[in-house]
């Protein structure tokens, strides 16, 4: 099996740089029977812990289908090709005229009367950097610019293998398997406070809050932010409320992270071992 050291096609929110730290961590859970991905987002989490523990059940929760877009790559990847030709010798990074996305429009509508398109990679191709579509609607809207990728994505066929990918609300994958001894949840939800739009539902703060439930009394990795606050609400829940901290003897590493040249934010993970 391939290892991937990132998510084999674009994923708002993919783990990549937090890979390192990640199995550093997963050291102390070589005893673990199973691990489960309750936002299993680009899988890439999913993937590097079977990878890690080949004889451990590892359970993905896909919710947002990204391995429908895996098994298309090869769709992708012909549907990209064309407009490559479409737009020619166009120079890079700069505005695509209207005639030429109009083009690129009727390719793509003719892709999805065929049955897929998968808009979140095309995106990454045609848009401003960081910016996603869901749908043709919405592409239509865009300006489009030449940022093209210039090369095929590999086939990833084995990504996911030996995984057993699901698609259920996290609370009820949980309640399910919380009963196991020794099982580890992996906890990256939506982020507060940053954009989410290539996720499937709609989150509120209350969603978040939810979310901490999971974490009382199991071993876990949880990921967030520090534009999300969560880590000083719960703190300040504790102080002045006399609340249990779910992340108390939690281990924390952060990474800063850079959306362009002027804007960053650190990204967190926490983990425990009960």
């Amino acid at each position: 099996m391939k290892q991937f050291s990132q998510a084999p096609l674009p994923f708002q929110g993919q783990k990549r740089r937090f890979l390192s730290e990640f199995k550093i961590a997963l050291k102390q859970f070589s005893n673990a029977p199973m691990f489960v991905d309750l936002f299993g987002g680009s899988g890439l989490l999913a993937h590097t812990v079977k990878q890690m523990y080949p004889g451990a059940d590892v359970i993905y929760n896909d919710f947002d289908d990204y391995h429908v877009r895996i098994e298309n790559i090869q769709r992708t990847n012909a549907l990209l090709a064309d407009i490559r030709i479409i737009v020619g010798v166009s120079v890079d990074d700069k505005v695509i005229d209207k005639e030429t996305k109009e083009c690129i429009i009727k390719r793509v509508e003719q892709e999805e009367k065929s049955g897929f398109v998968d808009y979140i990679t095309l995106s990454s191709s045609l848009l401003f950097s960081m910016k996603y579509v869901m749908n043709l609607s919405e592409l239509k809207k865009q300006t489009f610019y030449n940022c093209v990728r210039k090369s095929d994505y590999e086939s990833a066929n084995d990504y996911l293998q030996g995984v057993q990918v699901v698609k259920k609300d996290y609370r009820e994958l949980f309640d399910r398997y919380k009963h196991i001894d020794g099982v580890v949840f992996l906890v990256d939800p939506p982020y507060l406070s940053t954009d989410v739009s290539t996720y499937s539902s709609y989150w509120r703060l209350g969603n978040y809050l939810d979310v901490l439930t999971v974490l009382k009394g199991g071993s876990y990795f949880y990921f967030t932010s520090n534009k999300s606050s969560i880590l000083e609400l719960c703190e300040w829940v504790e102080k002045n409320l006399n609340s249990e901290n779910p992340f108390k003897g939690a281990t924390k590493k952060e990474v800063n992270a850079r959306m362009n040249h002027t804007t960053g934010y650190t990204d967190i993970m926490l983990w425990k071992r009960v």
